[in-house]
């Protein structure tokens, strides 16, 4: 054991630390650049994962550090509460209404993509309760949904993993039908499992008292940690609808669909057809340079929670919030994709990347094959006529990922699920890298349990 390996083992929590794994398998990296990733032992992978779906604009952006370094020369930090703040999150906050759909004009910062969510189910709260609809507290999210790992986040998030019996969550949080047509569909054609899934959500409401009991819908365009889950057609459109019509919020959470991943600076409006009343945002924000978070909220909650004479004040707020450094970063990042246009790379890169990962559906073991342009997932099935899931115990996900790792690529196991997300600036050489090892690496998976 290294002597790395050796301090983490002895005095550090990882997130989401598995208790009964050897440490000595803990692949510690040294530097990056670009997409590619260097281990303490000198090994080079190919980083298919993007960091944790946030390295956008690559590693080892020069202009990146040396508009980080600037900014600590000028200013490392300014009081965000009150009286005072730092001229980098007016800057940004500015610039996030010229890219988000119109109507939302106003950010709060906190320091990531958690609390971006939890304040953002307290601006639901706040924005309710200051039009004395104290009764609106219920919130409606999904099953397999990922929010984060705040209490209010996690709760509100739907991954059964994420819920243990060894915390409490909370109970104004109600979970819907995964949109997993590919695990849930049953028969029916993508139109009607839509249908169906409106109706639950028209059902739960009614369930819950009605539309004046329930507050607010999370949803992700693009589930991510749940699997790279794309809604049915039209589906999500719908329950928008019918949150307009009924006063519910609507969230938004572009934590990894937004800044890019699919093409857009935001997908809710250009791909999905929907205006939210909040997004959520952060990971490529700053392309995972520096963290931040931004909860982007409409003029139509502004005008109302800011109205003057009542003494209100939005109790929220992080020592980090609007952090000049942090800000700063995301201006370059967001300059970087401008002038280097990223956008439009990934509109033609993603989609020849879904088209390589397809071929994979010839092997045995590939059950689904799904995605967007640079959010993919590749699922494993011992069966592919029944879509039976190999036994949790050979963890299928985690096998196939070593074997990646053993050639050079970095992909990230979920369960049953292979999930990619590469840098942006990734080539179509590089992708082909990720298809032509990830074919190899199931291959000799599969030989392991077949």
């Amino acid at each position: 054991m290294s002597h790395i390996t050796q301090a983490a083992a002895d005095h550090l929590l990882v997130p989401y630390q598995e208790f009964d794994t050897d440490p000595n398998n803990r692949l510690v990296i040294e530097y990056g650049d670009g997409a590619h990733l260097v281990d303490t032992e000198g090994n080079r992978y190919l980083d298919a994962i993007g960091g944790m779906w946030c390295t956008n604009i690559g590693l080892a952006q020069d202009e990146m550090v040396e508009a980080v370094s600037e900014q600590m020369r000028k200013l490392a930090y300014a009081n965000p509460f009150g009286d005072m703040m730092g001229v980098p999150a007016a800057e940004l906050a500015a610039k996030l209404a010229t890219l988000t759909p119109a109507g939302l004009n106003h950010t709060f910062f906190s320091t990531g993509g958690s609390t971006a969510i939890d304040a953002a189910y307290r601006l639901t709260q706040f924005y309710h309760a200051v039009r004395g609809n104290r009764d609106k507290r219920h919130v409606i999210s999904r099953t397999d949904a990922y929010h984060g790992t705040t209490y209010a986040a996690v709760s509100i998030g739907g991954k059964p993993t994420d819920h243990t019996s060894y915390f409490n969550y909370m109970s104004d949080v109600h979970h819907l039908q995964s949109p997993n047509y590919y695990r849930h569909g049953a028969g029916r054609t993508e139109a009607e499992f839509a249908a169906d899934l409106v109706a639950e959500f028209e059902a739960k409401v009614a369930e819950l008292g009605g539309p004046g009991s329930v507050g607010a819908f999370f949803a992700e365009p693009i589930m991510g940690s749940g699997g790279v889950v794309l809604p049915p057609d039209n589906y999500l459109r719908r329950i928008w609808e019918r949150c307009r019509e009924w006063d519910i919020l609507y969230v938004s959470d572009e934590v990894v669909t937004g800044f890019g991943r699919l093409g857009e600076w935001f997908v809710s409006e250009k791909i999905f057809g929907i205006t939210p009343d909040i997004i959520t945002s952060a990971k490529g924000l700053t392309s995972g340079y520096v963290p931040l978070g931004a909860t982007i909220y409409s003029d139509a909650i502004h005008e109302v929670i800011s109205e003057p004479g009542h003494g209100r004040y939005f109790g929220v707020g992080y020592t980090y919030s609007g952090h000049p450094v942090s800000c700063a970063a995301a201006l370059k990042n967001i300059e970087i994709i401008e002038r280097h246009g990223i956008l439009e790379q990934v509109r033609q890169t993603g989609p020849y990347f879904m088209e390589q990962l397809a071929s994979l559906s010839d092997l045995a073991i590939v059950g689904d094959v799904r995605g967007s342009h640079l959010m993919a997932c590749v699922e494993f099935v011992a069966d592919k006529e029944t879509k039976a899931p190999f036994p949790a115990a050979i963890d299928i996900g985690k096998l196939v990922a070593r074997e990646a790792q053993k050639r050079g690529l970095i992909v990230r196991p979920i369960g049953n699920l292979n999930v990619m997300s590469p840098a942006l600036t990734i080539s179509k050489s590089d992708l082909d890298q990720i298809v032509s090892i990830l074919r190899q690496s199931i291959i000799a998976a599969q030989a392991l349990v077949t």
